[in-house]
């Protein structure tokens, strides 16, 4: 067993050599010091071992509602999907391949709480979403330009919608409407609630007007939400175009500026919650989770070995249901997978 560190992404990669192929066997472990170099043993042999199950343990049991968890016990507002804004960040060459998937799973049973930004008019998405698809006329590029971009104006949109709660999500993720209402009625959405689950192990540090700031952000990639109370704190750092000027002033993309935002500059701590997930971590390991409807999020993505996606059982094989959103949607007796098995 060999460890790598990953300088950029801040996390060591566990690696078995099974003879000369290299297999991802477990997600992302946080490295106990920055700056060791790569090398056998660089993160610490049994010990990350015994910290990684530890921590697995500690989010089973706060997906599962013990153990401290990411919100109170009680609900403390009623919610209705109305209250709801799902932004989803898109580009022109996925929507055929991405949205086309979302609109025929869990968007079918929330259009009126979801709006697709993207960066060029489509006629077919237009007839199916109506003024729900946002062209934000935005660079197809992606940079960190055109994704501050796309945020700015989903946050504007959002702001002039008067709803409660802004979620964004990108066109990779699944989301179960259901469990983010659920989610969400433990917080008061007119106090400051930042909500999400971070990619890295460690807050991050950049540099603003006054110095250095260090502060920990909800990757996009796994979806986070902002209660509307917080949104309008935010105005100075985003309306107007402002949030794309933060962005380059920080020279950080747009989730990371949301971060700098609410925690650099308004000290608002991010609430790190486990029912967020995104294509960085081992999906495989989440399958019992799934099927219990208590995430909030999923994604898809690819690792050495093959696909990177939930390990959810029948109905739907892997080849009919790469992505595992049809077979996670059967608990909504609203499956259009064309064929089973």
């Amino acid at each position: 067993t060999i460890f790598y560190y990953d300088c950029r992404l801040l996390t060591c990669f566990l690696l078995k050599i099974n003879n000369t192929k290299k297999v991802l066997i477990n997600h992302t472990l946080q490295c106990p010091a920055a700056g060791r170099r790569e090398g056998k043993g660089a993160c610490g042999g049994g010990k990350v071992f015994s910290a990684y199950f530890q921590r697995l343990t500690r989010e089973r049991r706060t997906v599962q509602g013990g153990g401290g968890g990411s919100s109170p016990r009680a609900a403390v507002e009623r919610l209705s999907p109305a209250d709801l804004f799902i932004a989803v960040k898109s580009t022109a060459r996925f929507h055929r391949s991405r949205l086309e998937l979302l609109l025929e799973t869990w968007m079918s049973r929330s259009m009126q709480q979801t709006f697709v930004f993207t960066d060029a008019e489509d006629p077919r998405l237009r007839h199916r979403l109506g003024d729900h698809l946002i062209n934000t006329n935005c660079s197809e590029a992606h940079t960190r330009q055109a994704l501050s971009c796309k945020m700015s104006q989903e946050y504007e949109t959002f702001l002039r919608s008067g709803r409660k709660w802004f979620c964004h999500v990108d066109d990779d993720n699944y989301v179960n409407v259901e469990a983010l209402l659920e989610l969400l009625s433990h917080y008061q959405s007119s106090q400051d609630v930042y909500i999400g689950r971070p990619s890295i192990g460690r807050p991050i540090q950049a540099t603003g007007g006054s110095g250095k700031v260090e502060f920990w952000f909800a990757t996009g990639g796994a979806g986070f939400c902002l209660s509307r109370g917080l949104a309008l704190r935010m105005e100075p750092w985003t309306s107007g175009g402002a949030f794309t000027d933060t962005s380059e002033m920080i020279r950080l993309p747009d989730d990371c500026t949301v971060g700098f935002i609410v925690e650099g500059l308004l000290g608002v701590g991010l609430i790190h919650s486990p029912r967020f997930h995104s294509h960085l971590e081992t999906l495989g390991l989440l399958s019992d989770l799934a099927e219990k409807a208590l995430l909030v999020t999923l994604s898809y993505g690819s690792l050495e070995n093959g696909r990177n996606t939930v390990n959810i059982r029948e109905p739907f094989s892997t080849r009919h249901d790469p992505t595992r959103y049809c077979t996670h949607d059967t608990q909504y007796g609203n499956v259009w997978c064309p064929t089973r098995g």
